[in-house]
């Protein structure tokens, strides 16, 4: 098992930058790969970023791209989403997703903290 704890969300103004921060604990040493995804209101669940644990090569979805920064810190067990230049669109519940070795899908979930992005 892994429990995946996120925090550092809020209510910020467009433009601003909020950092997300997901911690893991249980069995991380069986972790391949740490994502990022999101829900709107409304909405599906979306891919926003994920990162390898081995060696951080990371992956972006396009509209996040040169906005959005994800990184892991393996001697913490945990991974961090820098976000700039903040968007109203960008207002969802964001969660973090941890996926083991050779799964096709993501196995453990955190519960998501909210990111709020006034106009």
């Amino acid at each position: 098992q892994v429990q995946l704890v996120e925090s550092g969300g809020g209510l910020v103004q467009a433009g601003g930058s909020l950092r997300l921060s997901c911690a893991a604990s249980g069995r991380t040493f069986s972790i391949s790969t740490m994502g990022w995804f999101r829900q709107a209101p409304g909405k599906e669940r979306e891919f926003v970023a994920r990162i390898r644990w081995s060696d951080g090569l990371s992956y972006y979805t396009d509209s996040v791209k040169g906005r959005f920064t994800i990184t892991r810190d393996n001697a913490k067990n945990t991974v961090s989403l820098q976000m700039n230049s903040l968007k109203p669109e960008d207002t969802a519940v964001y969660s973090c997703a941890a996926r083991y070795y050779g799964s096709s899908s993501y196995n453990y979930w955190g519960q998501g903290t909210q990111v709020t992005v006034s106009s």
